[in-house]
């Protein structure tokens, strides 16, 4: 995921004192019966990537553009030195463009500050304390909420997705970690994503390289690793939802062969699988079902509710997890998930083990997921609990080719799975989306978990 605010933006462990740190409520709902639901009082906190990192008792950054201050010439250092600061009333919308409000949240891509221009956010979402992240439960569940999508040109990525992420941000099993899920810490997700600025209450500067297209981003020799479970990754053009299993229990600190990294040719050695298994609607062969206009079945131009169901082996939440449905409701109508239509692939409308192993023999990709453990593995974490996670963000490693257009872009578009979209090879430009489309938001709403068939007007 993007990581950027212009200037000083970092994640520390140690909260400062110029701000004072609010978490706006953001309400769910939980459900049985017939839409009988009771809401939650539940919050969400600003990713600590994207806040003030600053000297103890001073203004002057310690990560400024994608590169650390000499306050951060070694982990420990950088700790003693500097802290993290708080977001307050003024912040959410004037510096990073989040509103929420109710049960509704609005992101908007960039932002021009009184200090910095912001690009992209990720929050989460915490419990009625403000001090944990709210932990979701999904086998044998139904996972609800409304979307629009409409403001979402080509290569950018509204998501809405699960990650394995420790309760507390990992304060307590990090001695340097003073500040926990409060102030966003902790994250992870099976890219094992090295931008990360502090992992397991360490500031991850060793080896540090600012990354050579992404003025806010660099690459630390650690990765934080662990299960994620995408519901929704999506713009007007293409959706997709994926399961991405690793070997292991919960967060995991990486490096080396094992944070499987690309630019060390490690990709399927990792711990986690980083393909994932997709069930996306247009590269499984079905061009007309999601897009913007009333030709399509699920018209991008207007809301949406999106349903996801997770099916278990014998129906309790105990069960294994077999299957991973989709519905949508638009205009008061229960739309059906789309059908694959590719050759070697059964017609299923769901994420099986079954139809992962066809897919990946028909596109010809690697089956790494398999070899993580599947759905089995994805539903042992969904047991252990999982932290929501909501971002905006543009791609600076592949443009979100991968998501809306023709990927990988060596392979011929008519060979299957290589066509993922209508949009343009060309497009997905991270300076172009930045200078031309910064008012390019996505607004999620009504977030609702509970029991299968209860969260959505049938």
């Amino acid at each position: 995921m993007a990581i950027v605010l212009a200037i000083g933006v970092a994640n520390a462990q140690n909260p400062g004192n110029e701000k004072v740190n609010l978490n706006p409520g953001l309400s769910m709902e939980t459900c049985t019966g017939n839409q009988q639901c009771q809401q939650v009082g539940t919050k969400v906190t600003m990713d600590s990537n994207w806040r003030w990192f600053h000297t103890k008792g001073g203004y002057t950054n310690c990560y400024d553009g994608n590169m650390w201050s000499s306050e951060c010439s070694d982990p420990n250092q950088c700790i003693e030195n500097c802290e993290i600061e708080g977001v307050d009333t003024n912040d959410w919308r004037g510096t990073y463009g989040v509103d929420a409000s109710g049960d509704k949240l609005s992101l908007q891509f960039v932002t021009k500050g009184q200090y910095s221009t912001n690009i992209g956010s990720r929050v989460y979402l915490l419990d009625s304390s403000g001090d944990k992240y709210y932990m979701f439960k999904l086998k044998n569940k139904e996972f609800t909420f409304d979307v629009d999508v409409s403001q979402l040109p080509c290569g950018l990525n509204g998501a809405l997705y699960f990650v394995e992420m420790q309760e507390d941000g990992g304060m307590n099993a990090n001695p340097g970690n003073s500040a926990g899920a409060e102030y966003g810490t902790g994250y992870c997700d099976a890219q094992c994503p090295h931008d990360i600025k502090f992992i397991n209450g360490e500031a991850n500067v060793v080896d540090w390289e600012p990354s050579p297209n992404d003025q806010n981003a660099g690459f630390g020799h650690y990765g934080a690793c662990c299960q994620e479970l995408d519901i929704w990754e999506a713009n007007a053009a293409a959706t997709a939802f994926t399961v991405h299993p690793c070997d292991g229990e919960g967060f995991m600190r990486c490096e080396g062969v094992e944070c499987g990294d690309n630019k060390s040719d490690d990709r399927y050695k990792g711990v986690c699988d980083k393909d994932g298994c997709d069930f996306h609607t247009w590269r499984l062969g079905n061009k007309n079902f999601y897009g913007e206009g009333g030709n399509f079945q699920i018209d991008t131009t207007k809301p949406m509710t999106v349903v996801t169901q997770f099916i278990t082996s014998d129906g309790t939440d105990n069960g294994d997890l077999v299957e991973m449905r989709r519905l949508y409701v638009q205009d008061g109508k229960v739309v059906q998930n789309s059908f694959s239509d590719v050759n070697g692939v059964d017609s299923v409308d769901s994420i099986t083990d079954n139809m992962c192993t066809q897919s990946k023999s028909a596109f010809s990709d690697i089956d790494d997921f398999s070899k993580k453990g599947g759905m089995k593995k994805m539903g042992d974490s969904m047991a252990r609990g999982q932290v929501l996670v909501l971002s905006l963000w543009d791609d600076h490693e592949a443009r979100m080719l991968w998501l809306d257009s023709d990927y990988p872009l060596d392979r011929d578009p008519s060979e299957p799975g290589v066509s993922r979209g209508p949009c343009p090879t060309s497009s997905g430009d991270p300076a172009e989306l930045e200078n031309n489309y910064g008012n390019s938001k996505v607004v999620f709403s009504k977030i609702r978990i509970g029991e299968i068939g209860s969260t959505y007007p049938a």
